[in-house]
């Protein structure tokens, strides 16, 4: 009988508090940002992505980034978890990542901090104010210092599937991007379909493109947005591909930062891709655990607790978000008596 090949264990990231966040047209209490941070570590996620270390004036909703990280360092619900986890800031230009080694020398900053790169030109030059070649030259000081302050280093590649500006790109820039930023030093890479643009044959071509080339799966982070609705079916290629690192958002809630925030434009990127600023997000972590669960893969968290975090969250939030488990729950293992 014919079988599916996957990994039959992963690694899960949670991104809501920063990408999950940055789309929310309201600002988010830090005691909001730090139960849901508390939450997850409590649920078995070994990676969280907390903040956006950039300017506040084009991002608002990171107004608090230390004093996030400052009540997770002294969080008395998770200090016993916090040694085996990974607090992420992005940190995209020289600015933010100062931030993050000032914030790491007085013992709050982050563990790994993230730079972004995208194969499209104009994609890069709106999301950084910079060109590509200027960007390289950045990251590889940066990258160096980064290390000498304890931080590891995540480099996201972007429009590998796609550019909202530009049109189609070539997925073989992508590898070579991922390859460029190894050789800097990156301890890791987020591959990332931003908008929604990548089809999953295309995801499976990809991956097995840069895991022939790099064989490592450590090295690779899948990131996936629901656009067009096929985050799932993306995460599935991406398994059967050979990837084991995901990140998500609870409630699939994410995407290009939000140029509207409480009562106030604010810069963000700029004009928002699509028409519908609501269209946007990011895979469900809750319904992705649950698929993965009822695959037999080995996740590490606890999905019951995440499939209630996620019910609060819309609590939060104020409206119904795009996860389906939530509401309908795992699917049953033995009769219900309805």
């Amino acid at each position: 009988m014919a079988t599916m090949n996957y990994p039959k264990k992963v690694v899960l990231g949670d991104i809501t508090v920063r990408d999950g966040f940055q789309h929310e047209e309201k600002t988010i209490s830090t005691r909001a940002k730090l139960w849901c941070v508390e939450q997850l570590i409590l649920a078995g996620f070994k990676r969280v992505e907390v903040t956006n270390l950039g300017n506040p004036i084009g991002m608002p909703q990171f107004a608090d980034a230390d004093q996030l990280m400052q009540a997770i360092r002294n969080s008395k619900l998770i200090k016993d978890q916090l040694k085996d986890v990974k607090l992420t800031a992005v940190t995209i230009r020289e600015r933010a990542a100062e931030r993050a080694f000032e914030a790491r020398q007085k013992g709050f900053g982050p563990d790994r901090i993230l730079f972004m790169v995208s194969t499209s030109e104009s994609h890069h030059r709106r999301n950084s104010g910079t060109s590509l070649e200027e960007y390289w030259k950045m990251c590889a000081k940066y990258i160096k210092k980064a290390h000498e302050n304890g931080i590891k280093v995540c480099g996201t590649v972007s429009t590998i599937w796609g550019c909202p500006i530009e049109g189609p790109t070539e997925l073989r820039k992508a590898v070579e991007f991922t390859k460029r930023f190894l050789d800097i030093g990156a301890d890791d890479i987020e591959h990332a379909d931003h908008d929604g643009s990548a089809p999953p044959h295309k995801v499976y071509e990809y991956f097995s493109m840069v895991l022939d080339e790099i064989p490592n799966p450590d090295l690779h982070v899948a990131h996936f947005h629901v656009t067009r609705g096929w985050g799932l079916a993306n995460v599935l290629a991406a398994l059967q591909a050979g990837i084991t690192h995901f990140e998500s958002t609870l409630g699939g809630i994410g995407g290009q930062p939000a140029n509207f925030v409480d009562d106030c434009p604010v810069a963000g990127t700029g004009k928002y891709y699509y028409a519908d600023p609501n269209i946007v997000g990011l895979v469900s972590t809750e319904d992705m655990v649950v698929m993965m669960d009822e695959m037999g893969i080995e996740t590490g968290v606890d999905v019951d607790r995440v499939l209630e975090i996620g019910q609060v969250m819309e609590r939060i939030l104020g409206r119904r978000l795009r996860s389906e488990c939530i509401h309908t729950g795992r699917i049953p293992k033995k009769p219900t008596g309805r």
